[in-house]
């Protein structure tokens, strides 16, 4: 975990510092004190039909990218648990990831709805964060962006291999993946990396191969999938808060804010995304694949425990006596 932080605090530290440049121009555009720019006001929001000129078809599409760009996001405390104080951890880094989304991505976007207009070629061309600062006169838009997006893409590899190898090896300590994957060497769960990073490099050459078919096929299945994931985490929340405060009480240190409302309207947001979803014919197939994916699984797990808990009976050691293979194996 030592090493996944010391990357990642550098790469964030680059994005921050690109993004915090990128606000502050934007800001100064939409005030008219920048330059040799003009000020838009809310030209871009209320004109050419409005905030969302192609209904909710943009609208959905978009809520989908929003989901597959911050998907793994949990990502974070998985590393806090691994850390020196797992508590503070991960209250820290819960606080820190919700305020960075308010302030980089939510404000980087508004920002760029209001300077460029959303009929713009170049936003569908090249990007919108590039046909931003195209707009306020920067020539070297495109080799700024490039160096920005390089720095993004080594920032997501790292998280996500991280997250894949630590959920392989969690997998294997609960008896439900391929043992070869739970091997520890060095406190790392190699083989668990070099599977995640083989798959990952599988799918860019997959996406260099099909870039028309492969990319937004991915982007509506793992957006989906995310969802679901999601799903599961509130819905456990909801169980286990409750459990612990009944149990254990003092071992809830971390307690999130609004409970139950703030997981139930949760739910709910991530439920009316799926209805959404089946509103539009370039994801509804992929809604479709999830969601059957998603019962054959819940079966399989049903299934699997059942069995776990038959032969518990038999030998008499109860269901919960199934023997776990160690995380720490060497």
């Amino acid at each position: 975990v030592k090493n996944f932080g010391e990357f990642e605090f550098w790469f964030a530290a680059l994005k921050v510092i690109a993004i915090t440049l990128f606000l502050v121009l934007g800001l100064l555009a939409i005030f008219g004190v920048l330059p040799d720019t003009d000020a838009p006001g809310l030209t871009n929001l209320t004109g050419d039909g409005g905030f969302l000129p192609k209904g909710m078809d943009g609208f959905i599409i978009g809520l989908l990218a929003s989901v597959f760009a911050y998907g793994g996001l949990e990502t974070v405390t998985i590393a806090a648990a691994e850390s020196e104080n797992p508590v503070q951890g991960v209250a820290k880094a819960v606080r820190t990831a919700m305020w960075r989304i308010a302030v980089f991505y939510i404000g980087s976007m508004a920002v760029i709805v209001t300077l460029v207009p959303w009929d713009d070629p170049k936003v569908a061309e090249v990007g919108p964060f590039y046909a931003m600062l195209d707009h306020l006169g920067i020539g070297s838009a495109a080799q700024i962006m490039n160096v920005v997006i390089l720095i993004a893409l080594l920032s997501a590899m790292n998280a996500n291999i991280y997250g894949a190898s630590r959920m392989a090896r969690s997998l294997v300590a609960r008896g439900q993946g391929p043992s070869v994957l739970g091997k520890i060497s060095s406190g790392v769960p190699r083989n668990a990396v070099m599977f995640s990073s083989v798959f990952g490099f599988l799918c860019v050459l997959l996406s260099y191969w099909r870039p028309d078919d492969v990319f937004p096929w991915l982007l509506n299945m793992i957006g989906a999938v995310i969802l679901v994931v999601w799903i599961f985490i509130a819905v456990s929340q909801l169980i286990l808060r409750r459990r612990t405060e009944r149990e254990a009480p003092q071992t809830l240190v971390v307690r999130m804010w609004f409970f139950p409302v703030g997981t139930i309207v949760a739910l709910a947001a991530m439920v009316g995304i799926f209805l959404l979803m089946l509103r539009q014919p370039d994801t509804r197939d992929q809604l479709l694949a999830t969601g059957a994916l998603t019962v054959v699984l819940i079966g399989l797990g049903l299934l699997r425990q059942r069995r776990r808990g038959a032969e518990g009976a038999d030998d008499g050691t109860g269901a919960g006596a199934s023997a776990e293979i160690p995380a720490q194996r060497k």
